[in-house]
C-alpha cells in the first residue's frame, strides 16, 4: 500500500501494472488502494468483457476510451481524484497497448491494471508498452505479514527493532507460529478463512481450490500436450523439493522424460507467477546473473502453504514439531526462505554447488555489491561443511546460516533464526 501511495504522489506518474499470481491480493488491494486514497473508483474487469474489449480494440482515442470507461461503470472519471482500474489486462492486449497512449497523451489519469506474470509477458501481439508504464510485484503476505494479520505485530515490531538477543529470547513465541505459517502459507483467502474459523482445514480447503484452478489456467492456455508437460513438471514439484539434492532432474518427472519437452511449460509457470525458477551459478562473481547456468536449476512454489498442500501433509506433521523436518527433509523450510528472500527481502535467489563434488549452497543472493552464501537448516543442526568450504574459498563473500537455532555471530559467519529473515539488518 505504501509503494501504491508513492506512485499516487510523483509528479512524472506512469500508468502502473501491478503483477503478481492469481489470488494473490491484486483485486482487492488495488481497490482498497482506490477507496483510501481517491475520491472514486472506476472497476473495469476485462474478462469476457466483450464491450470493453470492442471500444479498446476500435483504437486509442482517450476521450472515447474514458467515455466508455464511464458508461461502464457508471462512475465519474475525473483527472487526479479518480483510480481508473483495469483487472485481467492480459485479457484483451489492445488494453496494455492503450496505456502507453494513456501515459504519452493523458497522464493526469491515475490507470492501474492487474494481470498475471504470465498475460503480460507471454500474450502474443500484446504490444507491451515498455518504458511507459511503472511495475509492482504482488506475493503471498510474508511471514511478518502472518505475524500482524494473525493479531502478533507486536513480534513483527520486536524483529523491526534489531535487538538480536531480545529476539532470540522470544523463540518460543515466533517458532509456533512459524509452523503455523508454515501450513496456512500466505495466500490471502487461505489467511482469512483460519482467522475467521480457527481451523487450520480450512485453509487447507482453500489452498486446494488455489491449486485446481492454477490447474484450470494450465489446461485453459496451453494446447493439449504443452498442458500435459505443464502439469507433469508442476505435479513433480514437491517431489524434487523432497530429495537432499533439490535440482530439477527431468528424469524424476518420467522415465525417458526430456528436456526440450517440459522447457517451455517451465518457463509459463515462473512467468505465471506460481513458481520461482532458482538457477545454479557457477561462481560468486557480480553481478550473479551472468554466471547462471540455463541447465541447472531449482523449482519452488510461489507458496509455502501451497507446497504442503500439493504434498498432502497434514497438520500435525507441520504444526507438531520436528516430525515435518524429518519426513520431508526441510523441503518446506528451504521454500519458506526463497520466498521470503523474494518478498520480504526483494532478492533474487541463486545456488551454487561444486562441478565435481557433493558440495552444495542453498542460496546465494546479492545485494548491492555484497554477496551473501546462504545455508538453511530445518532445526538446529548447527554443521555448516559445505558453507564453511565455500568461505574458505571466496573470503569476500558474506556467509550466513538460517536455523531454528537463536543468533549468533562468528568469526566467519552468522546464524540467524529462520523467522528474522525479513529483517535483513540482522544478516545483510
Amino acid at each position: 500500500m505504501s509503494e501504491l501511495v508513492r506512485w499516487k504522489n510523483k509528479s512524472r506518474r506512469k500508468p502502473l501494472i501491478l503483477n503478481g499470481a492469481r489470488q494473490v491480493g491484486k483485486t482487492w488491494l488495488l481497490k482498497e488502494f482506490g477507496k483510501t486514497q481517491f475520491k472514486n473508483v472506476a472497476y473495469v474487469n476485462l474478462d469476457g468483457n466483450a464491450r470493453m474489449q470492442e471500444q479498446l480494440n476500435l483504437g486509442y482515442d482517450i476521450n472515447r476510451l474514458i467515455a466508455a470507461i464511464r458508461f461502464e461503470t457508471g462512475e465519474p472519471v475525473e483527472k487526479g481524484t479518480t483510480l481508473i482500474i483495469l483487472d485481467e489486462i492480459q485479457e484483451c492486449p489492445k488494453a496494455l497497448t492503450a496505456l502507453k497512449y494513456f501515459c504519452e497523451n493523458a497522464p493526469e489519469y491515475a490507470i492501474a491494471a492487474a494481470g498475471s506474470l504470465l498475460g503480460i509477458a507471454l500474450h502474443e501481439g500484446s504490444g507491451y508498452p515498455v518504458g511507459k508504464v511503472e511495475t509492482l510485484d504482488l506475493h503471498p503476505l510474508s511471514y511478518r505479514e502472518f505475524l500482524h494479520a494473525t493479531g502478533n505485530g507486536v513480534l513483527c515490531d520486536l524483529l523491526d527493532s534489531g535487538d538480536a538477543s531480545l529476539i532470540s529470547s522470544f523463540s518460543d513465541r515466533f517458532i509456533p507460529l512459524l509452523r503455523q505459517y508454515y501450513y496456512v502459507g500466505g495466500m490471502p483467502e487461505a489467511v482469512s478463512v483460519f482467522l475467521e474459523s480457527g481451523l487450520l482445514e480450512d485453509a487447507r480447503s482453500v489452498q486446494n481450490e488455489i491449486l485446481l484452478g492454477y490447474e484450470r489456467d494450465i489446461s485453459k492456455h496451453l494446447d493439449r500436450v504443452e498442458s500435459e508437460y505443464t502439469l507433469a513438471a508442476w505435479g513433480s514439484i514437491p517431489s524434487h523439493l523432497s530429495h537432499e539434492n533439490k535440482k530439477f532432474i527431468f528424469g524424476h518427472i518420467s522415465e525417458g522424460a526430456r528436456a526440450r519437452n517440459y522447457r517451455s511449460g517451465i518457463t509459463w509457470l515462473t512467468h505465471a507467477g506460481i513458481a520461482t525458477l532458482v538457477r545454479r551459478v557457477s561462481k560468486p562473481g557480480i553481478p550473479l546473473a551472468p554466471y547462471a547456468d540455463d541447465s541447472a536449476f531449482k523449482l519452488f512454489l510461489l507458496d509455502v502453504g501451497l507446497l504442503g498442500a500439493m504434498a498432502g501433509l497434514d497438520k500435525e506433521t507441520v504444526i507438531g514439531g520436528s516430525t515435518i523436518f524429518e519426513e520431508f527433509k526441510g523441503a518446506l523450510t528451504e521454500q519458506y526462505v526463497c520466498q521470503q528472500l523474494v518478498s520480504d527481502c526483494g532478492l533474487r535467489p541463486f545456488y551454487w554447488s561444486a562441478e565435481n563434488s557433493t558440495g552444495e549452497l542453498d542460496f546465494l543472493v546479492q545485494d548491492s555489491n555484497r554477496l551473501f552464501a546462504i545455508e538453511v537448516k530445518a532445526e538446529e543442526n548447527l554443521r555448516s561443511k559445505s558453507l564453511r568450504a565455500f568461505k574458505n574459498a571466496h573470503s569476500e563473500v558474506n556467509a550466513v546460516r538460517f536455523s531454528l537455532s537463536g543468533y549468533r555471530e562468528q568469526d566467519w559467519m552468522r546464524n540467524v533464526p529462520l523467522y528474522a529473515i525479513g529483517d535483513k539488518g540482522l544478516w545483510a
